[in-house]
């Protein structure tokens, strides 16, 4: 089952609901986004849990931004378990959007609001900057050709605090894939760190603004202070995964 885009340019997604889980698809190949239905706020797949991996960098980010809602994953994620955190995320699909309820996620209020608008332009106009971006937009053909251009990235790094990080979600079947990572260390000064997630379909790529990966001494993992046992639970994998990485970088 695959679905074409309708007249206003936007495939609209459905919902397949298994035991426990619910997963939103634009065919029934893949799997944008899966919530398990009794903890809607669990990051149930591998490559969001390493996403995450930006907290051994910035553990405290005061304002994040994230292109690309699907499910709600990473929003809820951080809405519940970084308090202290303002998150914008802006969707392009509106059909996705009309799926938020669906996806438990949580209403607009004071530190969290989603917005319907293009992703780039989102970026561009940023009127304060962030600590943290995360990039994992999609549609039926993969990541679209305005979020992989050289000019994104610059506006990525322009939009960042001093110190702040970028973290993309990439498929390894991209045939953009190595380009667009030359593409990210361009950008960033060579402040790049990719991360081949645990089932070997997407990399983590993590770019920071300012010396961030440079300087981060990956010892024994260390969780970031003030995070919930039940989020460190979540990710101590995903850390492992990160200083590994970050390791075998500085070899």
């Amino acid at each position: 089952m695959s679905e074409s885009p309708g007249p206003d340019g936007h495939v609209k997604p459905f919902v397949f609901e298994s035991r426990g889980a619910k997963a939103l698809h634009f065919s029934i190949c893949e799997v944008q986004s899966r919530m398990r239905v009794d903890d809607p706020n669990a990051l149930d797949l591998e490559y969001t849990r390493t996403m995450m991996g930006f907290l051994l960098f910035v553990p405290n980010p005061r304002r994040i931004g994230m292109v690309g809602l699907g499910g709600g994953s990473l929003a809820k994620f951080c809405h519940h378990h970084l308090p202290e955190a303002s998150i914008e995320v802006v969707e392009i699909n509106p059909h996705v959007l009309a799926l938020r309820d669906e996806f438990a996620i949580p209403p607009d209020g004071e530190r969290f609001q989603v917005v319907l608008g293009d992703g780039a332009r989102f970026v561009r106009q940023h009127s304060a900057a962030f600590d943290v971006l995360m990039i994992d937009g999609f549609d039926w053909e993969g990541m679209p050709d305005v979020l992989a251009r050289q000019r994104f990235y610059d506006d990525c790094a322009e939009a960042l605090q001093p110190g702040g990080m970028l973290v993309v979600n990439l498929h390894l079947g991209d045939e953009r894939h190595d380009a667009l990572v030359d593409r990210l260390r361009r950008s960033f000064d060579g402040a790049v760190l990719v991360v081949v997630d645990a089932d070997k379909s997407n990399s983590i790529v993590f770019a920071s603004k300012g010396p961030t990966l440079a300087t981060y001494r990956p010892g024994i993992v260390r969780l970031p202070q003030g995070l919930a046992r039940e989020a460190a639970t979540q990710l101590l994998g995903a850390f492992s995964q990160v200083t590994t990485a970050l390791r075998d970088r500085k070899r």
